[in-house]
């Protein structure tokens, strides 16, 4: 397929181009239809939704709120009113608002002005739902009302579709993301065209992720936050993966492959593990699913078909782009290089290999301090607190926050999130009395009541996100309403939000044994080791657990919250867990995979385990750490999206990926693989035979066929004195990796081994307390002399 791809390249890129304007267009066309559903069955909070609807039918456009605060005086005044009132009026003419309700109009206009007469406030209801209103209607709402300002009267906005206006442009948070990204691949490149393709696979991958989650947003719930969640992801997990098989098509170039078969190459060994790598993440992500929470149903197919595009940009759209640039892919210093010099020998040096050496020092030390740092992070974890961030939560420079700081200071913290007990049938006055008497309610009012159901309006004394709050709740379900004798449920959107996180906090130990267990069972059969997926699932629950003690940290406590403009402290948003859960276990799978792959490849082959650690971590730690970065500052960007949500999440992401690539896999895990040594790769023979075979590498060649005369090869192995090494392993391998034969050598150095027929093979030479030679030899139709010299400490391997 790559080399079609890549034959084919123009073709390939006319398809893609095709594809994605022509979703664009149809996208454009129908628009979007995102609808926020949360579905609790079972829950308290939904029997009282259900009974609401049942006597007041919704109305269906959003309400918003208009407040205002004289310094000197009251809001009676004349000169006040004589300002305020012309702006309602005139708002109120205006085409998609359906009713503004203030102060000075009927006669519950009295209660829409605190106690002290200086906060007032008036509701205005759109025809439409907020996600539907036009930007320019909602502009000219605020625009009005913010002219009735002068100096001692000051005027603020809140509601879902004020929030929408105040938010940053639309692809602010993209662009950031991939300026940052394109910065990191130009330092790691050091060529522009380079530079570019990861860039190009993610905008395609993510653009027609975004375009076909909007079109599906008509036939099925989807969230408004996939869209942020899905090219969150997308875009790390894109450039990541076209950054995998470009370093590779590189290195092939720069060993003398023609550039057709460096890119074939490139894609059928780490375009391989980028099929594999989409998939876990896919698979984590519908593990989701286990939580049966419908409101994450849609995240799940927004981020997943995201996933899967750019998974298929990777392997279908980059091989042909990496026709149209053949040698340009290296930098001009590279190709200089290549013509003057020839192909460069594959040799693990500078930084990473010096920390390789480190780690396989000094294990013990290495381990314990990592430990020590994941534990001190996740620590805050301790008192992590689930529940909804609403526009409390907003940076105070906003609109939406100021005016939810002026209501909850004329009109006390718990009106912002009131909550509704709603009965049916009997008398309520005994439960209104009860609730009218218990701690922490500010007031009780009935409604009128309609179809035999009675809705009384409680506001708590508490904001909606404390703990008092919460406590309340409890005791209004628990014991007033029993009490009273009274069938009646406590709702409203405080309510939802904590049976929400409740109702998550209860699924969430099932969703983490099932991602964890199938990444235990991916790995195991990937690399035939029961070791290996047991360290992988441990590692998982550190990062996890640290990351979330970041998040604690920053969004709970408060800590540098001013410092990021991430407006104020409160709860951890009950859906997070799940989703960063998710994201985080097919990531670190990704890296997990990339790193012990090439640990296991080493280890088939030389059967030495603290060689097999020390090349594998040598050879892709640099790759790893750079694709860790990319993703991190893809993450962080979108605290600019202007959506506390998926700032949240980008902010926990960005802390977990650099957790798991900096610390865990480029030093606990090797670190932890150094000092279990062999039995990293063990597997009961009996498990052995039952475990199906996962075709993550391509496969192997076969032993060339004897077409000729069987030969040898012989020889002795020296150090760099002269001495002969006694005792050293000598592999013969085809170039596929399988093995031929293996020997050791003797006392004075010797060794020989057979060769089945011409053809060209690896002979590669290990010894303790010696690096290790691995070079590719090529046999005719007699004996071939080849004499190895090894040297201490030197870290040589062909990938």
């Amino acid at each position: 397929m790559a080399r079609w791809c890549y034959r084919h390249r123009l073709v390939v890129l006319l398809l893609w181009v095709g594809a994605l304007f022509g979703l664009g267009a149809s996208a454009s066309t129908a628009g979007s239809d995102y609808a926020n559903v949360f579905s609790l069955p079972d829950t308290d909070s939904k029997s009282a939704y259900d009974l609401m609807e049942k006597a007041f039918p919704a109305r269906a456009g959003d309400t918003d709120t208009v407040v205002w605060k004289v310094d000197e005086g009251s809001v009676r005044d004349a000169d006040v009113r004589s300002r305020i009132q012309p702006a309602l009026e005139k708002i109120a003419e205006m085409k998609g608002v359906g009713d503004v309700s203030g102060p000075y109009t009927g006669p519950q206009g009295a209660a829409q002005i605190s106690r002290d007469g200086r906060i007032a406030y008036a509701q205005i209801t759109f025809t439409q739902r907020a996600n539907e209103i036009p930007k320019e209607l909602v502009e000219d709402v605020v625009d009005t009302a913010r002219d009735a300002r002068r100096d001692g009267l000051q005027v603020e906005l809140g509601g879902q579709a004020i929030q929408r206006v105040q938010e940053p442009p639309q692809g602010l948070a993209e662009m950031v993301g991939l300026a940052a990204a394109a910065i990191v691949l130009f330092l790691a490149f050091g060529s522009l065209f380079a530079m570019l393709l990861p860039i190009a696979v993610a905008v395609f991958g993510v653009g027609m992720g975004l375009f076909g989650t909007q079109l599906l947003s008509h036939t099925t719930d989807i969230p408004d936050l996939a869209p942020l969640l899905s090219s969150l992801i997308g875009l790390g997990v894109g450039i990541d993966y076209a950054l995998f098989i470009v370093t590779r098509h590189r290195r092939g170039i720069l060993k003398g492959m023609d550039p057709e078969q460096s890119a074939v190459t490139a894609l059928n060994t780490s375009g391989r593990a980028v099929l594999f790598a989409g998939g876990t993440v896919c698979i984590a992500l519908a593990g989701m699913l286990v939580t049966n929470l419908r409101f994450l149903d849609g995240v799940v197919i927004g981020t997943s078909l995201t996933v899967v595009l750019s998974v298929l940009a990777a392997v279908t759209l980059l091989p042909a782009l990496l026709g149209f640039l053949g040698p340009r892919v290296l930098s001009r210093r590279q190709r200089r290089r290549l013509a003057a010099e020839g192909p460069e020998q594959e040799r693990a040096s500078g930084l990473a290999a010096r920390w390789s050496g480190t780690v396989q020092k000094r294990p013990r030390t290495i381990a314990a301090l990592a430990l020590v740092v994941m534990a001190v992070l996740a620590l805050p974890v301790l008192s992590l607190r689930l529940g909804a961030t609403d526009q409390g939560n907003d940076d105070a420079s906003t609109t939406t926050r100021k005016a939810y700081d002026l209501l909850a200071e004329g009109f006390g913290p718990g009106f912002n999130g009131p909550l509704q007990v709603v009965s049916e049938g009997g008398d309520a006055t005994a439960l209104v009395k009860g609730i009218q008497a218990t701690e922490g309610v500010a007031r009780a009012v009935p409604l009128p009541p309609a179809h035999g159901v009675t809705v009384i309006q409680v506001i708590p004394t508490t904001s909606p996100q404390s703990k008092e709050t919460d406590d309340l709740i409890d005791t209004l379900r628990g014991e007033v309403i029993p009490r009273a004798g009274a069938e009646a449920h406590v709702g409203g959107v405080t309510a939802v939000s904590k049976d929400f996180a409740s109702v998550t906090g209860d699924r969430l130990p099932y969703f983490i044994a099932t991602i964890i267990g199938l990444g235990f069972l991916l790995l195991l059969v990937a690399f035939r080791s029961l070791v290996v997926p047991l360290t992988a699932a441990v590692m998982n629950l550190i990062a996890a657990a640290a990351s979330f003690g970041v998040l604690v940290a920053i969004f709970q406590w408060g800590w540098g919250l001013d410092l990021l403009g991430l407006g104020k402290e409160g709860p951890i948003n009950a859906f997070l867990p799940v989703i960063m859960l998710s994201l985080l276990f097919g990531l670190s799978m990704d890296y997990q995979v990339f790193l012990v792959s090439r640990m296991h490849e080493e280890w088939v082959h030389t059967r030495d385990n603290a060689r097999a650690v020390r090349v594998g971590l040598a050879e892709t730690s640099r790759v790893i750490n750079s694709a860790a970065l990319i993703m991190v500052c893809v993450f962080l960007a979108f605290v600019l999206s202007g959506d506390s949500g998926a700032a949240m999440a980008g902010v926990g992401l960005a802390a977990a990926v650099a957790l798991d690539a900096f610390l865990l896999r480029t030093a606990l895990v090797p670190a932890a693989m150094h000092l279990l040594g062999a039995s990293n790769w063990w597997l009961p023979a009996w498990l052995e035979k039952r475990l199906p075979h996962l075709a993550v590498e391509p496969a192997e060649e076969e032993t060339p066929a004897a077409d000729g005369p069987a030969s040898v090869v012989h020889g002795f192995v020296r150090d760099a004195t002269g001495a002969p090494v006694d005792g050293a392993s000598v592999t013969l391998l085809t170039t596929g990796g399988r093995r031929v034969d293996r020997v050791r050598s003797l006392a004075d150095g010797s060794y020989i081994v057979s060769v089945p027929a011409p053809g060209t093979y690896l002979l590669a030479a290990t010894a303790s307390s010696y690096g290790a030679r691995a070079r590719h030899v090529t046999v005719g139709e007699g004996p071939l002399v080849y004499d190895v010299e090894l040297v201490e400490g030197e870290v040589d391997a062909v990938n």
